[in-house]
C-alpha cells in the first residue's frame, strides 16, 4: 500500500522494549500490518534516561541492546533511539509518519500525539493497538516477577 504520492506508508511505533517478549512482537506486527502490504515500520526505542524518568527505574537492558534486538526482528525496517527531550513534534517532523501505532498502555503518549496533530494540522493516522490475549508472560514486569519467584524457590 502506498500513499497518493507513491511512497511507502511509514508506520511509527515506540516503546521501551526491555526484556523483549511475544507481546512486543505482536504489537510490532500489528503496527506494520496497519500500513498495508509495503509499509515501512520505524520503531523508536526509549532512551535509558527517558525510561528512568518515566518509570522511576533504569531498564534491565541498555538502550543499545534493546535497539539492536528490536531491529533484528523481521517485521522492523528501522530503529531509532528516542529523543532525550521527549518532543513528539520533533519526532513527527523528522520521521514524517503516515501512521502512529500506540500500544494499549501508552495513554500519555496518545494524548500528546492527538494534541500535536490537532494543533499543527498534521495528517497522521493514530492507531491504538490492543492487548494480545492473557499470556502469563506478556509483559516485562511479569517476566521479572516470574524470575524473582523462581529464584526464591531455589
Amino acid at each position: 500500500m502506498a500513499n497518493k504520492s507513491g511512497k511507502k506508508i511509514v508506520v511509527l511505533a515506540s516503546g521501551v522494549f526491555d526484556l523483549l517478549h511475544l507481546g512486543h512482537v505482536r504489537f510490532l506486527e500489528e503496527a506494520k500490518r496497519a500500513g498495508g502490504k509495503n509499509a515501512e515500520l520505524v520503531v523508536i526505542i526509549a532512551r535509558d534516561s527517558t525510561v528512568e524518568k518515566t518509570k522511576g527505574r533504569k531498564p534491565i537492558m541498555s538502550e543499545d541492546q534493546r535497539c539492536a534486538l528490536v531491529e533484528s526482528l523481521k517485521v522492523v525496517d528501522k530503529t531509532v533511539l528516542g529523543y532525550e527531550n521527549l518532543d513528539i513534534g520533533e519526532v513527527i517532523e523528522n520521521i514524517k509518519p503516515d501512521v502512529i501505532a500506540l500500544g494499549y498502555d501508552q495513554e500519555e503518549m496518545a494524548s500528546e500525539v492527538q494534541s500535536y496533530v490537532a494543533n499543527h494540522k498534521v495528517k497522521v493516522k493514530l492507531l491504538r493497538i490492543g492487548k494480545f490475549g492473557e499470556n502469563s508472560l506478556d509483559s516485562s514486569s511479569k517476566i521479572k516477577q516470574k524470575i524473582i519467584e523462581k529464584l526464591a524457590k531455589n
